[in-house]
């Protein structure tokens, strides 16, 4: 590569990463001119960071812009379906079965006082930011792994392609690093699951890294997300346990008098193990999130551009981390779920 390919592979790399650093700041200009003319209220970082890595109703696209979402409330009265555009930010009570009205970002059966409902129930089924979220990365991961696989078919024999020629490291990566020293020769049957965890999760915290992609979503730092793969992980584990590792849990080899003492505590074992897959997960992708946000919200906070360049460089450096965390996080939770399911099949060995 000549010096002048060099420097404008530079230029754009410059041009980009200062693109990103105006469009992550879109959100906190927003505020600034909903708030510009009033002296009383001011910029609150907590609420911007909170409502960005929390769920919602709406579906932000940039600044004051959203798309409402559906919602779908069961109740003692029955099923209704209905748009969070009734809502008009919160401002507004809703009269179905029964009055409805949200408050941050939570839906509650309101009386005519506007306080809350005790007596009613009501489960919230609705379509929210994080659910349009896991069917968007869903659609990618559908999307990917049928083009790819078309290919196999159509170009039977031939060098990869385009795509193909991407993915079948990623898949090979997973198979001969992942899955075969942690499983062994029985790897071929958990290959679609370890797959699937792993391209999910990267595709998740890569769409999450994408400044406010489209409104921006945190779907991998939501514990209800992180609980679910980790029961699933819990779920294939001990139903792919043989009796060698059920015997490890419930007769293991040492003294008798010792049992009531070690398996309670493998028992734990069956559970803290998933539960620690869980909350690494969430806990790395939010605090990313979190500390992103907060360098950004420094510009606001001192009120002065001044504070910009040191912002925008610490966030810059942020971004850099964080696309390494986000394939280390599926990285980590794959390999942990293969290695499970190896302690799980493998056969006794004297």
């Amino acid at each position: 590569m000549d010096k002048g390919s060099i420097f404008k592979f530079k230029k754009i790399q410059y041009l980009l990463k200062v693109a990103v650093i105006l469009i992550l700041a879109i959100p906190f200009s927003a505020f600034s001119q909903e708030n510009k003319g009033s002296e009383k209220k001011e910029f609150n970082p907590k609420e911007v960071i909170l409502e960005h890595i929390g769920d919602s109703h709406y579906w932000h696209i940039v600044g004051p812009y959203k798309i409402p979402l559906p919602v779908i409330i069961c109740s003692d009265k029955g099923l209704e379906f209905f748009s969070s555009s009734v809502f008009a930010d919160g401002l507004q009570t809703y009269q179905g079965k029964y009055n409805y009205k949200l408050v941050k970002d939570k839906i509650l059966a309101v009386d005519a006082a506007g306080n809350e409902d005790l007596t009613a129930k009501i489960y919230d089924f609705s379509i929210t930011r994080n659910v349009a979220a896991m069917w968007m990365s869903m659609a990618i991961l559908f999307g990917v792994f049928i083009s790819v696989s078309g290919k196999y078919v159509t170009r039977k024999g031939k060098a990869p392609k385009g795509l193909q020629s991407f993915m079948e490291p990623l898949v090979l990566f997973v198979r001969d690093e992942v899955a075969i020293p942690n499983i062994g020769h029985k790897h071929v049957k958990y290959m679609p699951l370890l797959l699937t965890m792993f391209f999910f999760i990267l595709i998740s915290n890569l769409l999450g890294l994408i400044p406010f992609f489209p409104g921006g979503f945190n779907l991998t730092g939501n514990i209800a997300v992180t609980i679910t793969l980790a029961v699933i992980t819990l779920i294939t584990v001990n139903f792919s346990g043989n009796k060698y590792y059920w015997k490890h849990i419930f007769a293991p080899d040492i003294p008798k008098w010792l049992y009531i003492i070690m398996v309670p505590v493998e028992l734990i074992g069956v559970i803290s193990r998933p539960f620690a897959l869980m909350i690494r997960l969430f806990a790395n992708i939010t605090a990313g999130h979190i500390v992103v946000l907060s360098l950004i919200s420094l510009i606001f906070i001192f009120n002065t551009l001044w504070m910009s360049p040191v912002s925008v460089v610490f966030v810059v450096f942020m971004d850099t981390i964080e696309l390494l965390v986000a394939f280390l996080q599926a990285f980590i939770f794959t390999m942990l779920t293969a290695l499970f399911i190896g302690m799980a099949v493998e056969e006794h060995h004297h």
